[in-house]
């Protein structure tokens, strides 16, 4: 059993930043970040493979949002950055059993609770 915990959301204005973290109990696993808003799906954000050597964005956050990791430290990051109200969600960590990297929700078989991020306009 892999255990997540997501930390760092809160309420900022538009236009300012967040780094959301999320501890993982192992570093050997691909990971996403992804988000829900109220009323909505949830949906993809970012992903990282096992090295950092590769990631994906959605086409939302690309150029906005950074996806890392620390695996000494069993930590992944998202860095957001120009925080829009559109943002606003619970956003969600998971992990995958497979080293390749995918965008669907369903290709992640670990999650954590969430943190919510709220951008006031």
């Amino acid at each position: 059993q892999v255990r997540l915990v997501e930390s760092g959301g809160g309420l900022v204005q538009a236009g300012d930043s967040l780094r959301l973290s999320c501890a993982a109990s192992v570093s050997s696993y691909v990971m996403g970040w992804f988000r829900q808003a109220p009323g909505k799906e949830r949906e993809f954000v970012a992903t990282i493979n096992l090295n950092g050597g590769r990631t994906d964005y959605a086409d939302s956050v690309k150029g906005r949002f950074t996806v890392s990791r620390d695996n000494a430290k069993n930590m992944v990051y998202l860095q957001m950055n120009s925080l829009q109200p559109e943002d606003t969600a619970l956003y969600y960590c998971a992990a995958r059993l497979y080293s390749n990297t995918v965008t669907y929700s369903q290709g992640y078989k670990y999650w954590g609770q969430g943190t919510l991020v709220t951008v006031s306009s």
